[in-house]
């Protein structure tokens, strides 16, 4: 059965919950993994997004995303006048590219020290998103939960000493899903959890044998 919220879609600031409440929620998702705002930003559209992301505000929805507002956010309106005032700089490029689905962007993000990170998304309609990629490394994240992102080497015990690392700190584990490079090579956890990771348990694992980061974040 669909609740009435897969009806009438999300509160949000229209028209699209594909094309402009999903885009705010990918933009503020790709500033959550960034951890900060982005000083710098180039914007690959792919698909529907490329062809129509002006009509329908996607390029207002994923700048104001990135400066932090929600998509109900009455400042997703003026995001690109805010942008100007916080010094953020954005282009967006239309990619001809067929990805495999029609509402998919790339994020490439820098700060003041160049530092760049990459994240690609797709809106699925109705508001709602997933995150597919960060620097090269599958994944999947959607941003209805809390969720646990763990980089860390293929090898084993890594996975055992998260969990225990979550047991120990009475956390429950929803979901866990494992994507990796290749055997023995980089390797990322997306673990759901009922509760949110307090900051003690996160940085013990980040000091972890073969954790590289650890990143948390609560539903948006």
């Amino acid at each position: 059965m669909n609740s009435i919220f897969d009806i009438i879609g999300p509160v949000m600031i229209g028209p699209s919950s594909s094309h402009t409440a999903g885009a705010a929620r990918l933009g503020k998702m790709a500033r959550c993994i960034f951890r900060s705002t982005p000083k710098k930003v180039d914007l690959t559209l792919y698909g529907s997004f490329a062809k129509t992301y002006k009509g329908h505000g996607t390029d207002r929805a994923l700048v104001g995303g990135l400066l932090g507002y929600k998509e109900d956010d009455t400042n997703i309106r003026i995001a690109h006048d805010l942008a100007k005032k916080e010094g953020m700089e954005y282009t967006f490029i239309e990619s001809p590219l067929d990805v495999g689905h029609p509402n998919v962007v790339r994020f490439d993000m820098y700060d003041d020290h160049n530092r760049h990170m990459t994240v690609i998304g797709r809106s699925l309609g109705g508001g709602q998103i997933m995150i597919t990629e960060v620097d090269g490394n599958d994944m999947s994240i959607t941003g209805d939960e809390f969720t646990l992102v763990v980089f860390h080497e293929d090898r084993p015990g890594a996975i055992s000493l998260i969990s225990q690392a979550l047991s120990e700190s009475d956390i429950n584990i929803a979901t866990m899903r494992v994507f990796r490079k290749g055997k023995h090579k980089d390797a990322v956890m997306v673990i759901t959890t009922d509760t949110v990771v307090n900051p003690i348990t996160v940085q013990f694992m980040r000091e972890c044998p073969g954790i590289q980061d650890v990143m948390t974040f609560e539903a948006l």
